[in-house]
């Protein structure tokens, strides 16, 4: 499934997001570090941002968390220079522990389930109970999950709520960096397991659907802004335009599902 494919719409900006964008009165260029849930919806959003700003995004993406050398958590080690942060919320709440982003502004973005994917045009297992989710593990060859927040969840949590941890040992691989749906795609694992919207914009797979209800794990993304930025008021008119109304409908289109359009939680 391409990003094209998935039917981004066009934003109808207008006269509310001038008002939306009107604290940033001066050109700036704002440097975000971005991790891959909100990533597709990003790449569509930013665009229109920019154009209504008069601001240009620099971007580096990396996992939320981990040790590969595009992490955001190792960016951040290296000194990269960042002005807006988006990731996974509690990887966000460990980073204002350390005093690397601004306490004050975070912003919960979205909540996001996890799915899983197989190579397209393999049949699709069943997976809509727990019990049958079981099953199609426990006959699968291999299993992939990413190296970030769902890879965590899947590997500690669902495997060992399931009751097959031992099962999973040897043939469940974490997958770092690396989108999990490439690997799938690539025939290298027979099922994968990662955030929906993270697997929507990958070609050659097909998403088979969330996780049951009973071991689904929603993981929020949020953005604040780095305690080092060095343009404050750009990064928050960013989060600002990432968390309004009129973004809400690409979010939805990318597999996300908004929290309150310009709230804080």
């Amino acid at each position: 499934m391409s990003l094209k494919s998935v039917g981004f719409p066009k934003l109808a900006l207008g006269v509310a997001a001038a008002l939306l964008l009107a604290g940033s009165a001066s050109a700036a260029e704002v440097k975000v570090m971005i991790s891959g849930g909100l990533t597709a919806a990003y790449k569509a959003l930013i665009p229109e941002y920019e154009h209504a700003s008069g601001n240009t995004v620099v971007t580096a993406y990396g996992p939320s968390m981990g040790t590969t050398q595009n992490a955001i958590p190792v960016r951040l080690e290296r000194g990269e220079p960042v002005d807006v942060l988006i990731l996974v919320g509690y990887a966000l709440d460990d980073l204002i522990k350390k005093g690397k982003a601004v306490a004050d502004s975070k912003v919960d973005l979205v909540r996001s389930p996890i799915a899983i994917a197989v190579r397209a045009g393999a049949p699709k297992p069943d997976i809509g109970s727990v019990d049958a989710l079981k099953r199609t593990l426990l006959a699968a060859k291999s299993v992939a999950y990413s190296d970030s927040a769902s890879g965590v969840y899947v590997s500690t949590e669902m495997f060992s709520k399931l009751g097959i941890a031992d099962e999973m040992k040897d043939k469940a691989k974490m997958i770092p960096a690396t989108p999990v749906g490439e690997i799938v795609a690539k025939g290298e694992a027979e099922i994968g397991f990662q955030q929906m919207s993270e697997l929507m914009p990958v070609s050659g797979i097909d998403i088979v659907g969330p996780l049951p209800a009973e071991v689904q794990k929603i993981t929020v993304f949020s953005a604040g802004v780095s305690a080092t930025s060095k343009e404050p008021d750009a990064a928050k008119s960013l989060i600002k335009f990432l968390s309004s109304q009129q973004a809400a409908p690409v979010l939805v289109k990318s597999g996300l599902d908004p929290v309150q359009a310009g709230g804080k939680t």
